[in-house]
Parts: C-alpha cells; sequence; structure tokens
C-alpha cells in the first residue's frame, strides 16, 4: 500500500485526487492532508480518511475546524512549517502538491531532501525555481511526476524512448472561454464569463489563467525544466476539443501524442499509480464521436501573456518569480473585480519591465523577488483602478 501526502487537498486537484485514492481500493493510505482556509471540505476529509496529520494554513481558523470534527487522532497542524513537517514525514512514499501559488515551493524542496518522489500539480515550483528543483531531484535520485494533464501526456509519450531522439513537444491548449472572441469584446467581459471555461473544471485561478494563456505560459516553463529542452523546442498550438492533451515531436518526424477525453483523474490516476496501469470507470473515448479534432496557432496579439512567460523564461533568472507572482496578483484584483480582464497582461508588462534580473539566484533571491513583484504588482493595481 503507497503512502501519500496531499498538499492543498480541498481545492479541484486535491478532492480529485481524493476521488481516485477511493476508486483504487485498498492501494493506497492517506497519512496527510492540507488547506489554505476551506475548513469544512477538510474536516470532511479528516473524518472520511482519517489522516495522521492534517495542516490548515489559516491558523486563526485552526478552533472553527476542530469543532467540525468528529472524535479523531489527526494532529492538526498550522502554517508553512505544518506543510514541510507533512512533506517530509517519514512514512510519506509519494507527496502530492497541488497547491496554488509560491508557497508549494519550500515543501517540495523539503519533500525531495527527503528522498519523497512528488507528484507535481503546483506550477509555481518548477516555474519560480526550476533549477534548483530539478538538481535537487537528480542528486537525491528522486522522480517529478507531472500531473498536469499536457505534462503528463508528454510524459507518457517519452516513455520508452531516448531522449535525445526528441526534436520537440508541442503543447495543446483549449483556447479557453475567448478563443474566438474579438478585440472589442474581450475589453469587457466579465468575471463570470472568464471562469466558464468550456472544457476542463478547474479551480478559479488557473481557470483565469487559462482564459489569458498565462496558464499555457506557465507550462512551456515547467516544460523546460521537466523535460529538459530549450524554449525553441516547446511550440504551443490551440486545440478546442482538448483531446489530444499534448504531443512530442521525434528526429525522425514521428509524432506520439496522448489522447483522452478531458478528464484530470486519468493524469492523476497515472502519477499516483506510475509505472503501473490500472483499469477505472471513466469514460472511453470514442473517436467516431468525437468525428473532428481541430488545431489553430494561439492569438498571441489579443492573449500576450504567452509570449511574456516565453520572454521571462528565456530572460531566466529571478524573472519567472516575478512574472508568476504578478500574475497571481492581478488574477486576484481581477476576481475581486478591481481591474478589467486586459488589465492583467498590462500589469503583468509593468511589473516585470521594473525589474533588475538576479542571474543564478538562490532559493531566498527567488523569495525577494517574489515578494518585490507582489509589492510592485498591487502598486500597479491600484494605478488600473
Amino acid at each position: 500500500m503507497k503512502k501519500i501526502a496531499i498538499l492543498g487537498s480541498t481545492g479541484s486537484i486535491g478532492q480529485q485526487t481524493l476521488e481516485v485514492v477511493e476508486e483504487l481500493t485498498g492501494q493506497f493510505k492517506v497519512v496527510a492532508l492540507t488547506a489554505n482556509s476551506s475548513v469544512e471540505i477538510l474536516a470532511k476529509q479528516i473524518n472520511k480518511f482519517k489522516p495522521k496529520y492534517a495542516v490548515l494554513m489559516n491558523d486563526s481558523l485552526l478552533n472553527e475546524l476542530k469543532y467540525k470534527l468528529s472524535y479523531t487522532k489527526t494532529q492538526i497542524l498550522t502554517g508553512l512549517e505544518g506543510l514541510i513537517k507533512v512533506a517530509t514525514l517519514d512514512e510519506v512514499d509519494l507527496l502530492v502538491n497541488a497547491v496554488v501559488g509560491a508557497i508549494g515551493v519550500k515543501p517540495t524542496l523539503a519533500a525531495i531532501r527527503a528522498g519523497k518522489d512528488i507528484a507535481l500539480a503546483n506550477k509555481e515550483t518548477l516555474v519560480t525555481a526550476g533549477a534548483i528543483v530539478m538538481k535537487e531531484v537528480q542528486e537525491n535520485n528522486v522522480k517529478i511526476l507531472p500531473i498536469d494533464s499536457e505534462h503528463n501526456a508528454i510524459f507518457q509519450a517519452l516513455q520508452g524512448e531516448d531522449r535525445t531522439g526528441v526534436k520537440k513537444i508541442i503543447l495543446t491548449a483549449s483556447g479557453g472561454p475567448f478563443r474566438t472572441i474579438s478585440a472589442d469584446k474581450l475589453a469587457e467581459v466579465t468575471v463570470e464569463e472568464a471562469l466558464n471555461h468550456p472544457n476542463w473544471d478547474m479551480g478559479g485561478k488557473i481557470t483565469i489563467d487559462s482564459a489569458t494563456l498565462m496558464n499555457k505560459g506557465l507550462e512551456v516553463i515547467e516544460a523546460k525544466w521537466l523535460f529538459d529542452l530549450d524554449y525553441d523546442q516547446i511550440d504551443v498550438v490551440v486545440h478546442p476539443q482538448s483531446i489530444i492533451h499534448s504531443l512530442v515531436e521525434y528526429k525522425d518526424h514521428s509524432i506520439l501524442a496522448e489522447l483522452g477525453l478531458p478528464d484530470m483523474k486519468v493524469p492523476i490516476q497515472y502519477a499516483l499509480t506510475y509505472p503501473r496501469r490500472n483499469s477505472n470507470n471513466l469514460e472511453s473515448l470514442n473517436l467516431a464521436k468525437v468525428g473532428e479534432l481541430n488545431f489553430e496557432e494561439p492569438r498571441k496579439d489579443l492573449f500576450p501573456c504567452l509570449n511574456y512567460a516565453y520572454e521571462a523564461g528565456r530572460r531566466g533568472g529571478t524573472m519567472p518569480a516575478v512574472l508568476n507572482a504578478a500574475n497571481e496578483i492581478a488574477v486576484s484584483k481581477f476576481l475581486d473585480g478591481k481591474i478589467k480582464f486586459m488589465d492583467i497582461p498590462k500589469l503583468i508588462k509593468r511589473v516585470m519591465s521594473a525589474h533588475e534580473v538576479v542571474d543564478n539566484p538562490t532559493l531566498d533571491q527567488i523569495i525577494e523577488a517574489d515578494t518585490w513583484a507582489r509589492t510592485e504588482a498591487q502598486k500597479e493595481g491600484e494605478k488600473a483602478c
């Protein structure tokens, strides 16, 4: 029985991970669960899975959590120290990192140094500190098992292949809810419209990132580190049906793709059970029923966040951390109704332009850049209001 800890268990990926665990009866033991402030969901998960530990990041809600728990032996921890403790527990075989934000970097590094394999859904870990993280992965001989459907697809298409034979990878993007919208209408879209993703059921922040194409930009930076590629070897194509989850082109021009209906439980299950494949009750892909698959170039003129991600990745150093932090603040302000949709890329670009990049940064310097970018983005956001 594989023992797992799930960081961010109350979010979309975390909840679906627990559903997969339930469906694969007897194969996993949940040792730890963590949440930011979703007390009610976390309490239900604790009562159901009875983990040894649980972490609540917002310690002001600790009493409320304890009140909602029926009799349990679960030890409740708080804050970043709690995250790091459960990420490094001796009895944990696999850490599932499904938190949103740069808070996911430190517990991931701690887990790697403790010899844990990582099922990774937290983009910020590799976006902000990819060089440091992958160096630790190699030195500690652990695995990064990507949960993102795109990276999971690439991971599968690389199995059994000589990595030196890779020409490039192609990340597919749904195009989000505004794929065919005009520039005039895009300027006035509402939060509700931006949250209406056509294919995937995701959390608010990731859904907005999908609408701006920043989600794909962050995935480009992740892919660079996960698969040891140059940015010129990473392409993006819009594929509205989200059936092909990504592709690998080899030097002989053979292209391998991973296909399936858009359901995050498939990549989650593969990351949990790797290298085994288990049966499940999910729906099979019927190509005749799908009928046709379409592809188009991303509209980088209307959605410049994708360009900004390539720019930040190629510049390197602390710039990707600044890109990520500025985006988090911009998305938060949009969700709160304080800025318009098209203010998101404008705010990000202004923060990037003001940043003095530190090359080959330490983790502390990355964190400093992250903090600076958040402060700068807050200022720029106030100007936009």
